[in-house]
């Protein structure tokens, strides 16, 4: 089977997945953005549909307070006696907490609590029904744990066993049990061109554990190849018995070399031998490519399409959105009415943590235009709507309608950590206006689409400074609509009708 990758495009990172029957289904992280854990399906383990989210209700993800990158982290999906569970941390609530449903695609229970330090949990049930909680302990080991699944309560004593080879941060544990031997697979080198992905085997869920001779098993570091920062791991076995790893990595560009579309989810096949897990090498050297040949016998995979127009015409929207934290009343996301998506001008501008009125999608191409119309009278400058290309609260760059000298007008501004100016600033056209942003490699443009329908760049941006080497950390960037009126109470809204991403 070929097939290529990376088969989740822009941030998804901290893949878990699981198998039932013939589906497969796969969570990643979301952190400080709202639904959280997305949930996908597929029958191939390449073509994946979003089917819902784990989190979809505040009682199950608060996010007040969420710093920039809070939020959650690193969650594990398992399927275990026809339920579903997936446990993650909420790095600005409580920690640790597992939800559980007998239909991924519908709603999940409310969190169950665990009161363990740490990140990246990790839950593995044995034969004899005993269920086991690890997580990344410490800055030298896993922390291992028994736990009562239905309360959320320990049963013994923690266990803090191995902690890799040498490299940091050891974390993103699980254990698994292959033909009645017991594994933790675990990620050093931190989440950058360091990541690694090694194994350990043992008697027992919490060891004592014998480091794998070839580990790692997954790494890019020290090449030059195209995705680098290669690890945090996890294997499943298809109906075939064909193993298969999905794992996070990054595509970057520039020199010194970056990417702006946050750490996305691969696919390589694996094997076993001798005992351990191998991930084979191309004659490149690489163990996760672009175009791959996986195992036979799952069904073919068919072409990509990240092509997306949102009507807002179906009263709610679609899985692909996020807002920033936890929305912050019902009026923001009124797709009922005639005009599409309405969003308030509330008081939070771009630069504020809580309490926008944004409404965003990943961007998943280096080279993309995303296209927004938009019906706005601002009706005082401090009022603004538009389409912003955010990493997050500290980097961002936005084209919007405001009021300049009495006049309606179009503006771009952009902020780089401490420094924002608004760059740019011309009369707006009349009536409903296409705003624009365009991207590649190097420069964001943004403008508008006038009526003759050519594109109008106003001003650019460089991508680098809203990267995750420059100003991000654990997250990619979002195109999104917003309106603000800037720290004061407003009633006016902005009107969106509809909003197009296509990659080029």
């Amino acid at each position: 089977m070929q097939y290529r990758n990376p088969i989740l495009r822009g941030f998804y990172p901290d893949p878990s997945v699981c198998r039932s029957g013939d589906d497969f289904y796969l969570v990643t992280s979301t952190f400080e953005y709202f639904p959280g854990v997305p949930v996908f399906r597929s029958r191939n383990l390449v073509n994946w549909e979003q089917v819902g989210h784990c989190l979809s209700r505040d009682s199950q993800l608060p996010l007040g307070g969420a710093r920039i990158n809070g939020g959650i982290y690193a969650p594990t999906i398992r399927y275990h006696d026809g339920r579903f569970y997936m446990v993650t941390t909420n790095g600005s609530a409580k920690g640790h907490f597992y939800v559980w449903t007998d239909d991924p695609s519908g709603e999940w229970s409310e969190p169950i609590w665990v009161d363990q330090p740490g990140i990246d949990p990790d839950l593995f049930w044995d034969d004899d029904g005993s269920v086991w909680f690890s997580c990344t302990g410490t800055s030298k080991a896993i922390a291992q744990r028994q736990i009562d699944i239905e309360t959320g309560k320990f049963l013994g004593e923690t266990h803090f066993t191995w902690g890799g080879c040498g490299g940091k941060c050891p974390e993103a544990p699980h254990v698994y049990k292959v033909n009645g031997v017991y594994y933790l697979m675990i990620a050093e080198g931190g989440t950058e061109n360091g990541h690694c992905v090694t194994i350990a085997r043992g008697e027992s869920p919490v060891g004592p554990w014998e480091s794998c001779p070839h580990n790692p098993i997954v790494t890019h570091r020290s090449t030059e190849l195209p995705i680098q920062a290669t690890g945090h791991a996890d294997i499943v076995e298809d109906q075939n018995g064909n193993w298969w790893m999905v794992c996070l990595g990054i595509r970057q560009t520039g020199y010194p070399m970056y990417h702006v579309l946050g750490r996305e989810t691969f696919l390589a096949p694996m094997k076993w031998e001798d005992g351990w897990p191998v991930v084979a090498a191309d004659a490149e050297g690489a163990q996760v490519a672009e175009q791959m040949m996986g195992h036979d016998g799952l069904p073919a995979p068919t072409p990509l399409d990240d092509h997306a127009r949102e009507e807002f015409v179906e009263g709610r929207l679609s899985l692909r959105w996020n807002t920033r934290c936890n929305p912050v009343d019902a009026t923001l996301l009124n797709v009922e009415e005639p005009g599409g998506l309405r969003l308030k001008c509330l008081p939070a501008s771009l630069d504020v943590m809580e309490g926008q009125s944004w409404v965003g999608r990943r961007q998943q191409h280096y080279e993309f235009r995303a296209t927004a119309a938009v019906h706005f009278d601002p009706l005082a400058e401090r009022e603004e709507a538009g389409i912003t290309v955010f990493q997050n609260i500290l980097h961002h760059y936005e084209v919007a309608i405001t009021r300049r000298e009495g006049k309606r007008s179009l503006i771009v501004r952009r902020r780089i950590g401490s420094l924002a100016a608004e760059v740019a600033c011309l009369d707006a056209p009349t009536g409903q206006i296409t705003l624009m942003i365009e991207g590649d490699e190097q420069t964001y443009r943004l403008g508008y689409i006038d009526g003759a329908g050519d594109t109008r760049v106003i001003a650019k941006g460089e991508a680098r400074y809203l990267s995750t080497e420059v100003g991000g950390k654990f997250t990619g960037v979002y195109l999104a609509m917003y309106a603000t009126a800037h720290g004061e109470a407003s009633e006016n809204a902005a009107a969106f009708d509809w909003f197009e991403y296509e990659p080029k």
